[in-house]
């Protein structure tokens, strides 16, 4: 460190509630807590729901891509892939540019599934957004982008 880099404030003296991480933390904590009830209805964890909703919107990515979607270990979410498709809610395809990877997909129970769950998430988003303006749910949104654009590591 020089003398010209301006020291960062301890977070004792910023305290938790103004330091960002924390924050997105617990508000995830508590979405993911909101769903829980509605998840083991459907036989469905975190990982696994992660991955449907991941594959409602994006059609036959690698299990590396997944991986980068979902925020999940690739070996949690191996188990999930296994559990899931053991139920028959995502089908796995060879890729065709490569044999040695494997492709995903969403099947119509595995829609069905993400289907029957979708109206709680979006009632638990609704929640979190509750008082906040549209204006300033885009503006939030839009730096939230920024964010996941400066620390990512992948180009997904």
């Amino acid at each position: 460190m020089t003398d010209e880099t301006p020291q960062s404030p301890r977070l004792a003296d910023l305290g938790l509630t103004n330091f960002a991480p924390y924050l997105m933390n617990r508000i995830m904590g508590r979405y993911n807590a909101s769903l829980r009830d509605e998840m083991a209805d459907l036989g469905l964890t975190t990982p696994k729901m992660r991955a449907l909703a991941v594959l409602s919107v994006q059609d036959g990515p690698l299990i590396r891509e997944l991986a980068v979607y979902t925020v999940t270990e690739q070996s949690t979410l191996s188990r999930a892939l296994d559990q899931l498709t053991t139920e028959g809610l995502i089908r796995r395809e060879a890729d065709p540019d490569d044999s040695r990877a494997t492709r995903l997909f969403i099947t119509p129970a595995g829609r069905a599934a993400f289907d029957s769950l979708w109206p709680h998430m979006a009632t638990a988003q609704s929640r979190m957004f509750r008082g906040i303006s549209d204006h300033e749910r885009a503006a939030f949104v839009g730096t939230l982008q920024k964010m996941l654009t400066n620390i990512r590591k992948h180009e997904i």
